[in-house]
């Protein structure tokens, strides 16, 4: 079992930068691939990035590609998405979440708002 909590939205205008961050916890966290994911208004949610246990593999939605960086670290069981060049359509609810099995994913975070500003 993993629980997860983001942090580390918030208000920013279009180029800049914000990095949240997921706590987890619970036993075996690098046994986890981590996500994460968003929700504008009015949309679905949307596929961002993700990283194996081991940080060795990551994936990103076309739509981040270059500008968001998504990372781990096992030991301070705590999964990290950097955003940079931020434009006004990232703005939505952003989620971390964890698989055990690769593509399901079980466990979520309660989300945190990030709204970028033109």
């Amino acid at each position: 079992q993993v629980q997860l909590v983001e942090s580390g939205g918030g208000l920013v205008q279009a180029g800049g930068s914000l990095r949240l961050t997921c706590a987890a916890s619970g036993r075996a966290f690098s046994s986890y691939t981590g996500g994460w994911f968003r929700q504008a208004p009015g949309k679905e949610r949307e596929f961002v990035a993700s990283i194996l246990g081991s940080g060795a593999v990551t994936r990103y939605a076309d739509s981040v590609k270059g500008r968001f960086t998504i990372s781990r670290d096992n030991a301070k069981n705590t999964l990290y998405l950097r955003m940079n060049s931020l434009k006004p359509e990232d703005t939505a609810v952003y989620y971390c979440a964890a698989a055990y099995i690769t593509g399901s994913y079980r466990y979520w975070g309660q989300g945190t708002q990030v709204t970028v500003s033109s």
